[in-house]
């Protein structure tokens, strides 16, 4: 698997092994049936259908902490293009996200609020450190190599992902059951002492091997001058309109994207699907994915990467026609059945595109601006990631149909795709 790779490409690899465990943990899962179960608790009796409000609620704060980074990333980005302040700033975010994902342990669960909280700066934590671990990918590998290196790093996280996960689905179910003498609350309580400490562990190659070779040199007052130098790229961005058209459809469809892993839980618990049934199913999907973000890998070799995108976005369309037609008002086998093939859809389409969005971009930006460039690829991302939770709860809560919400976020998919078609092919670049 790591053939001819070089030490600092695997240790910048095992990031994506390391923070996957928040991804599957925190933001996918365990967290989500926590806060549904603590703000549905707590909001009974108080509205119509304490479900669908609390995922709501959990859709406006996924979009409260995309918006934070939103504004941070471009400045963040540009400050970090000067030699030596990448890595600082990496590990500031990090940390952060690390910290406060073992917080999370000690609020109370009545505390809902509180509870989102404390997962905002968690998410910020994690998509700021993101931000600087997305652009070290042009320092570690050259642009020929970006798709495989990016592709495994997104294979290696499914698979490491597993590893926390199943030891978190295990406390909860046995908790559960009444196997061990843990309550439920206390098994989620745990699982977030487990997430921050493989994140951390397993981050330690890449703040041990990984540096900054692509720069600007230090000057002063730098923080006035990377404000300076943003506004002046601002200006000349139509100097890069294959890398603005890229950006404007990669903001739709990862929209799509982030929004779908984010309240897939929410969604199938909303429908009826008991939790522990929940938790199998995300879990064999992750063992589907890793070896499907590999095939996106070789694929993109084959056919380009272009194609292979265009590829995954048509996947997630056929997900979401899938999802609208899960109408709580079908069997709950029918529906279980239903939420399965959705599932393996999104395990054969989500490391794929999000891997080769991450290396398209990398093969297209100007290496010394490219933390820069990457701040702006995440304000794209992470300004959709504000729009598809918001769609999804304003349709849930306009129609009460949690269908509805998820259906409508096709839209999203079917303008990435077309803007995407005038991105050049790679192949001719």
């Amino acid at each position: 698997m790591f053939k001819n790779l070089s030490k600092k490409e695997i240790s910048w690899i095992f990031y994506d092994w390391a923070n996957s465990a928040y991804t599957m943990v925190v933001t996918s899962t365990i967290m989500s049936l926590y806060f549904l179960s603590s703000a549905g608790a707590a909001l009974s009796g108080r509205v119509a259908d304490p479900a669908v409000t609390a995922n709501a609620y959990w859709g406006f704060a996924n979009s409260a902490a995309t918006l934070v980074l939103v504004v941070l990333s471009p400045i963040l980005g540009t400050m970090a293009d000067y030699k030596g302040r990448k890595k600082k700033m990496f590990q500031f975010f990090l940390f952060t996200g690390v910290v406060f994902t073992a917080i999370l342990a000690f609020v109370p669960s009545n505390q809902w609020l509180l509870l989102l909280i404390v997962y905002v700066i968690t998410a910020i934590g994690f998509a700021g450190s993101n931000i600087f671990y997305d652009a070290f990918l042009v320092d570690v590998s050259e642009d020929k190599n970006m798709d495989r290196v990016s592709s495994l790093g997104f294979a290696l996280g499914y698979i490491g992902s597993t590893i926390p996960f199943i030891l978190c689905m295990v406390l909860v179910v046995l908790a559960t059951l009444e196997v061990i003498p843990l309550s439920l609350e206390m098994s989620y309580k745990i699982s977030f002492i487990i997430t921050a400490l493989w994140w951390i562990g397993f981050s330690i190659p890449m703040i041990k091997d990984v540096h900054q070779i692509y720069g600007i040199e230090p000057e002063a007052h730098y923080v006035r001058k990377s404000f300076q130098r943003l506004g002046t790229t601002l200006r000349e961005i139509r100097k890069h309109r294959h890398i603005f058209t890229f950006l404007l459809a990669y903001f739709f469809y990862i929209d799509g994207v982030d929004t779908i892993i984010k309240m897939a839980t929410a969604y199938g618990s909303t429908i009826g699907i008991g939790s522990i049934m929940l938790l199998i199913i995300l879990l064999v999907t992750q063992f589907v994915a890793f070896p499907f973000a590999i095939i996106y890998g070789k694929l993109a070799e084959k056919i380009g990467t272009k194609r292979t995108l265009n590829i995954g976005i048509l996947t997630y369309c056929v997900i979401c026609i899938v999802a609208f037609f899960m109408s709580p008002e079908r069997d709950t086998k029918t529906l279980t059945v239903m939420f399965w093939v959705l599932a393996m859809l999104v395990g054969t389409a989500q490391g794929g595109i999000q891997a080769l969005s991450r290396s398209y971009f990398g093969k297209i930006v100007p290496k010394n601006q490219a933390n820069e460039f990457f701040g702006f690829y995440n304000i794209f991302g992470k300004f959709a990631a504000i729009l598809g939770p918001i769609l999804f709860g304003w349709i849930s809560l306009a129609t009460g149909k949690a269908n509805y919400g998820v259906g409508s976020i096709i839209i999203l998919f079917i303008l990435g795709s077309i803007i995407f078609h005038f991105v050049p092919d790679d192949r001719e670049m």
